[in-house]
């Protein structure tokens, strides 16, 4: 089954910056967190014909930590003919490696105490956090050769925070904040009987609900167009913003405005960004593909139509989650509807994380697209997916067919690289060359979940051409 019914893969030569530029703003994009095992041990130039063949135009590089970024990977990504957004996280951070002394100070404070689940969740209303994010971001792009930036998750927790006490921030940088900018106090979220209590006080909870959305917005301007910010360190550097989607009913748009401080029109006014991506909320993501269509993008309209009342011709964008948790992997089927209905609704492009999480990971056998001679000697098979080594050095794993002959080559011949196999050869063979190939196996043992799946097999005697020998091949090796 192809991966993308409407899509073949770019090609894999050196894109210049105009037409990387129109990959990130139109066609299927994924989201790649390189820290994963599935990408370690392999070469990036392997990470980046992976994501080429299986037909992808761009790619959101996760950064997880901006002190920690992989520069060979973008531009394995680049002479792949991908565009290359940087993916960073705007409320919080997985690492504070790095991080200058002071940055428990940055700390929102919640409602109720946080789990030690590894990720710091951080103020928009500490100046010192917002400067120290704004030139981390700026360093980040100056340094490394992105095609654009992506802000995403830059909202307050949490969707029925009060309720769960996952709630913030009311400490006391908040509370601050608010005073100033008002003269009152800040409501109340714990003590129905407290004179600011806010369902008491409706008149005070609305000025907070405005407060959090404009703290939103101003924290994405000044990271982006404030002085000393993206735009300044990289004019013309193509910028997304991200806001939440959910379908929670008639009244979801305005519940997120109250619940996380999203108003995506606003956003989209303050920061004049190149396209807006509405990401798919964690209560909707969670549900297992029986519960959430792929075609679930219908629901998510109203965010549409609210973007659409004041920026009708932005670019727009939608990301889905394909297999965070074990339960909720979603299939190659539920995928490709999903796709489908991104089209016919008209965004310009859809993403999704993460690549290696998406349940045709777990259940499709190695396919190989292409096999082409990358010199004289040397045949790369390429697979669209890694592929074990060991499988693919048994006797007979590939065999060369030329003018009615077959010829195995030899273990001691054959090379892995991720998703990629080297085979060497004699001599340059001319003419009609086919390879059969068999035992080529996948990783389980590098997979997030199903470690203990057994492998799948390629398809017995699957034969596949060889392109004919060009000295513009690029070895990837």
């Amino acid at each position: 089954m192809e991966f993308l019914m409407t899509t073949t893969p770019v090609s894999a030569v050196t894109h210049s910056a105009a037409e990387r530029k129109q990959h990130a703003l139109c066609g299927p994009s994924i989201q790649v967190d390189p820290g994963f095992p599935y990408y370690q041990g392999r070469t990036p130039a392997s990470i980046a014909e992976e994501i080429r063949v299986n037909g992808y135009r761009s790619v959101h590089y996760f950064v997880t930590n901006e002190n920690n970024v992989n520069r060979e990977l973008i531009e394995a990504f680049h002479n792949a003919g991908l565009a290359v957004w940087a993916l960073v996280l705007g409320n919080g951070s997985y690492s504070v490696t790095g991080f200058p002394e002071d940055w428990p100070a940055w700390q929102m404070k919640l409602l109720k105490e946080r789990p030690n689940d590894g990720f710091y969740l951080f103020s928009p209303f500490s100046e010192k956090y917002v400067a120290w994010k704004k030139q981390a971001l700026a360093h980040l792009i100056e340094s490394f050769p992105f095609d654009g930036i992506e802000v995403a998750e830059p909202y307050f927790p949490e969707w029925n925070g009060i309720e769960s006490g996952n709630y913030g921030d009311v400490g006391p940088l908040a509370e601050a904040a608010f005073s100033k900018f008002y003269g009152l106090p800040m409501p109340n979220f714990a003590d129905p009987k407290h004179a600011y209590y806010y369902k008491k006080q409706p008149d005070l909870y609305g000025k907070w609900q405005t407060f959090r959305v404009d703290a939103v917005n101003n924290f994405l301007n000044e990271l982006i167009n404030g002085r000393g910010g993206v735009r300044e360190a990289r004019p013309g550097l193509l910028v997304a913003t991200c806001s939440l989607a959910i379908d929670a009913g008639p009244g979801s748009v305005s519940l997120l405005r109250e619940y996380q401080g999203m108003d995506a029109a606003k956003m989209i006014s303050a920061v004049h960004p190149d396209i807006h991506v509405l990401q798919t909320h964690w209560p909707d993501w969670g549900k297992p593909e029986s519960v959430l269509p792929g075609n679930y993008p219908l629901k998510y309209q109203p965010f549409v139509e609210q973007i659409r009342s004041r920026h009708p011709s932005l670019p727009l964008g939608i990301q889905a989650d394909i297999g965070s948790g074990i339960q909720m992997t979603k299939s190659r089927t539920w995928l490709n509807t999903f796709i489908q209905t991104t089209q016919q609704i008209g965004y310009s492009t859809w993403t999704a994380y993460e690549y290696h999480l998406g349940g045709y990971i777990y259940e499709e056998v190695p396919i190989a697209k292409e096999a082409k001679w990358t010199d004289s000697h040397t045949i790369r098979v390429t697979f669209h997916k890694r592929i074990k080594e060991v499988s693919a050095k048994q006797p007979n794993s590939f065999v060369i067919g030329h003018q009615g002959k077959s010829f195995p080559v030899p273990p001691n011949q054959i090379r892995v690289d991720g998703n990629c196999v080297y085979l060497k050869t004699r001599q340059l063979l001319k003419g009609n060359i086919y390879l059969t190939i068999r035992n080529v196996q996948d990783t389980p043992e590098l997979w997030l979940y199903h470690k203990d799946q057994m492998a799948n097999t390629i398809l017995p005697d699957t034969r596949i051409p060889v392109e004919p020998y060009s000295s513009g091949n690029t070895p990837l090796h």
